[in-house]
């Protein structure tokens, strides 16, 4: 695929909406760019897990885990569920998990 031609015979109303687009998806770029966010993704694109387990698997503290989770439920990408005394969080926008895909065989997969 490749990206859209921009020409000089676009309408504002067009111009407009590739400018809301662009500014979408730089939010959503924001959201994804910080690497400790961004390995809350990996762990919970594998399913639920409660805080706990992310400042487990990540080895960070609570703190930390608990500020980029706040980061990532304000974008809409994850939602928390609570049991009990524990806060269990998921990934809730399917956009996360296609860029999660291709990051990975972009980044991690070992060429074979």
């Amino acid at each position: 695929m490749s990206p859209p031609v921009v020409n000089k015979d676009l309408s504002d109303a067009e111009l407009e909406r590739m400018m809301e687009s662009a500014r979408n998806a730089s939010t959503f770029l924001k959201a994804l760019s910080h690497e400790g966010r961004l390995m809350i993704l990996c762990h919970l694109a594998t399913g639920e897990k409660s805080v706990t387990e992310l400042e487990t698997l990540l080895s960070l503290r609570q703190a930390a885990v608990s500020q980029q989770l706040a980061r990532l439920r304000s974008e809409g990408l994850v939602a928390p569920r609570r049991e009990g005394k524990a806060i269990y969080y998921r990934l809730t926008d399917a956009r996360a998990i296609e860029i999660l895909d291709l990051l990975y065989r972009l980044f991690c997969e070992t060429p074979e």
